[in-house]
């Protein structure tokens, strides 16, 4: 007589019941939920509502709004959002002065946001207080200002925005500055200016994450050569997929195993998608020959520009190019050194399948397809940006 199994045994070891991509992926995201290192929705809710928290519920937002901030606490939840640096941007072209006192007052945003909504947000400062956070249930919230514009060129400003919570900066925005070198600018300094390396060595004594994303090629070499904490470039993708001066190139993401710091892989379709980018580059040059060939007749030319849009539609961005950015990352600087900074809020539209912030679990089980494991996805959702936080503050002595 043959001795039978166990139910337990056909449940455990049958085909039909090994877990599906979507359920590994939440299963890690429950235990491992999402550190995004780029969100913009402090600055929809000042361009939308005025800094107004009395003319809207970010429990649920309604879907015109929803479609601006891709973000709002329902779907963080469904997204298994961990932690969230909030971007406090402002407009790189400001005066000095102005730049100073808006980031200042999108600081204030961001406080309020985690004031008025106590039960989904906790403030976090460091890598202790995210994970105490977490621990909780609730989305620790951390503050990164977009632009070394935000400080108006001086040391002081810098040290009393850590104060009031900014815990990482981006050296530039879209602009060079007086210290530093854009991505999408003319460069001036061939990197960091001397007053742009005195700027990296007071953030890495307080314990301030550098972020280069934005910055040009020689400005990511000067951070890597002198800083002596790990970096972060809070939403950027691989330049060898997408040849966008935002994305970053393969010279630099050698150095980063060396350096400890991640790429927090973003969704904005030009950084992700090689077509897109393509497709731009050639809308730049009918919109050239229009200007010139229609000068003087602003009417005639943007309905020539128009015209070529018509017989060339956009390509879309998809979730499966953003895994290709993240394999590339991987294959050149290791699986140490990949994030996420969606850079949801921060664009006017997404890649296919990204839509908003509940959709992170589909980008993971794209990834188990890919053969990721487990242990992978728990380093790219929090664990490698974790890494980087507190390697910060052991290097400024904290």
């Amino acid at each position: 007589m043959k001795k039978l199994l166990p139910l337990f045994a056909f449940v455990a070891f049958s085909p039909a019941y090994a877990a599906t991509p979507e359920e590994t992926a939440r299963e890690v995201l429950a235990k491992s939920p999402i550190i995004d290192g780029h969100n913009d929705t402090p600055h929809q809710i000042a361009e939308v509502f005025d800094r107004d928290f009395s003319k809207f519920n970010l429990s649920a937002l309604p879907a015109d709004v929803l479609a601006k901030t891709h973000t709002d606490i329902r779907t963080a939840r469904a997204g298994f959002l961990g932690g969230q640096f909030w971007s406090v941007y402002v407009d790189a072209a400001l005066p000095k002065h102005e730049a100073v006192t808006r980031t200042i007052a999108q600081i204030d945003v961001v406080r309020q946001m985690i004031a008025r909504y106590p039960d989904s947000f906790a403030y976090a400062s460091t890598a202790a207080e995210v994970e105490r956070a977490m621990k909780a249930g609730k989305i620790a919230s951390m503050i990164g200002m977009e632009g070394g514009h935000s400080i108006g060129g001086s040391l002081e400003i810098l040290r009393q925005s850590y104060a009031l919570g900014a815990r990482y900066m981006t050296i530039t925005h879209s602009l060079t500055t007086d210290w530093a070198d854009s991505a999408t600018d003319a460069p001036k300094h061939d990197g960091l200016s001397p007053f742009g390396f005195d700027v990296l060595a007071e953030m890495n004594q307080l314990g301030m994450i550098a972020d280069i994303s934005h910055v040009s090629e020689a400005t990511m070499h000067d951070v890597l050569d002198k800083t002596t904490a790990p970096v972060l470039f809070t939403h950027s993708n691989a330049r060898a997929i997408t040849p966008h001066p935002r994305n970053v190139p393969d010279s630099v993401l050698k150095r980063l195993p060396q350096n400890g710091g991640v790429v927090m892989v973003t969704f904005v379709p030009g950084f992700t998608s090689p077509e897109r980018r393509q497709w731009e580059f050639a809308r730049s040059a009918v919109a050239g020959r229009a200007k010139t060939e229609f000068s003087g007749n602003p009417v005639g030319e943007r309905a020539a520009v128009d015209a070529w849009i018509a017989a060339n539609p956009q390509p879309k961005a998809t979730l499966a190019q953003v895994a290709d950015h993240i394999d590339h990352i991987r294959k050149v600087a290791g699986i140490d050194h990949i994030g996420i900074g969606g850079d949801f809020g921060g664009v006017d539209e997404l890649p296919v399948g990204l839509e908003n912030v509940s959709t992170y679990p589909a980008l993971f089980a794209e990834l188990v397809r890919r053969g990721y494991s487990k242990s992978d996805l728990a380093k790219i959702a929090q664990g490698n940006a974790l890494r980087v936080m507190r390697g910060v503050e052991k290097a400024a002595g904290k």
